[in-house]
């Protein structure tokens, strides 16, 4: 292996162990999505929040500043300190992990530039890393503050998703330049047909997440916890009862239900339709070798889907049971559909690389 070699495999590695850490911290937003942990915190203190409170006294300054919001005022008004530390917790520790993701990144930078790692072709890709990490960040904070103000008991579901998108942007850009720096030209395929066939299947899986977001946000799953009708309907009459129209796909529960369900059929048969395809290609090792990664995960993203919704009937305010895990698979799961795709794309391409 020579030397540029081993740069850009450390490079690559470094890029790897982020991919790793996005998940993990994505992870933590579902728990604190679905533990109503995000308002805990009504401040956002860069370097003094790296500390919970220390003291019973620090612990009380907090609990204060939580009771002056709508949601323990709407909400949690029978909270204890007790409660308050465990809701705490988790968005503390949300946030702690952002704060270490950044320091990973920052010292990794530091070392490989030092060290000399970097060639030209990667400076902008990492000013880009970072610009969307730093991005956002300030999107995560615009959403919890709105669920500060006003009679909101949560976060406004449309920055919820807008926050989760940007995520999933973030995980996709630096598990693809990690890609760049790992995957040797010869194990690249050319084939047009699947490559477009790909891009399809992302754009539609960005558009499903997109609304599984909304869904979370809305806590819709319990609006329909029945399958396969929709309570007792196939297509909800209350489908379009919102004017304007669009505002359904927004706001209706009912309809962003039936929308992340229809997508979730539609999703499953297509890339039924793309493995079968994908089979028949002469292909390099590598491909062959994973091309039945996205038709697994999409049957078991859709089991866990259907799961969620039969135990959303289950919900207990405040503590943790079988809907939150798996809701908490399904969006792990979401995530793993999302780079095997990812995955493809960048093994499948339309033509021959320069």
């Amino acid at each position: 292996m020579t030397q540029t070699s081993r740069q850009q495999k450390a490079v690559a590695n470094w890029l790897m162990f982020g991919v790793f850490m996005l998940i993990v911290q994505i992870l933590l937003g579902g728990i604190t999505r679905l533990t109503g942990s995000g308002l805990s915190i009504t401040e956002w203190d860069v370097v003094t929040g790296t500390l919970p409170p220390l003291n019973e006294t620090k612990w009380m300054e907090e609990f204060g500043k939580y009771k002056a919001t709508p949601q323990y005022q709407l909400l949690n008004t029978d909270f204890t300190v007790s409660d308050f530390k465990f809701i705490f917790f988790w968005e503390w520790f949300h946030r702690l992990w952002a704060r270490v993701m950044g320091m990973v990144f920052a010292v990794g930078f530091v070392y490989f530039l030092v060290r000399r790692y970097f060639k030209q072709e990667m400076i902008k890709p990492l000013i880009i890393l970072f610009l969307l990490g730093a991005l956002q960040g300030a999107v995560g904070w615009i959403m919890v503050a709105s669920g500060l103000t006003g009679d909101a008991v949560y976060v406004k579901p449309t920055r919820l998703a807008l926050h989760f998108i940007l995520a999933m942007g973030l995980l996709c850009y630096t598990f693809w330049f990690a890609l760049q720096l790992r995957v040797k030209k010869s194990e690249i395929t050319v084939h047009r047909s699947i490559n477009n066939f790909t891009l399809v299947l992302l754009v539609l899986l960005t558009v499903q997440l997109l609304f599984g977001a909304l869904m979370a946000g809305h806590k819709a799953a319990t609006v329909a916890p029945s399958w396969p009708l929709i309570n007792n309907e196939w297509i909800p009459a209350a489908l379009f009862k919102d004017s304007p129209l669009l505002l359904n796909f927004i706001e209706n529960k009912i309809t962003i239900h039936f929308v992340h369900r229809g997508l979730a059929y539609l999703l499953s048969i297509l890339i039924v339709v793309w493995y079968y395809r994908a089979a028949k290609v002469e292909g390099s090792n590598l491909f062959t070798a994973t091309r039945f990664v996205p038709l697994f995960l999409v049957i078991v993203q859709v089991l866990l889907g259907i799961v969620s919704v039969l135990t959303s009937t289950k919900i207990i305010p405040n503590r943790w049971g079988l809907f939150e895990w798996m809701a908490q698979l399904h969006q792990l799961f979401g995530m793993l559909l999302l780079l095997s795709l990812v995955w493809a794309l960048y093994l499948v391409r339309r033509k021959e690389q320069a």
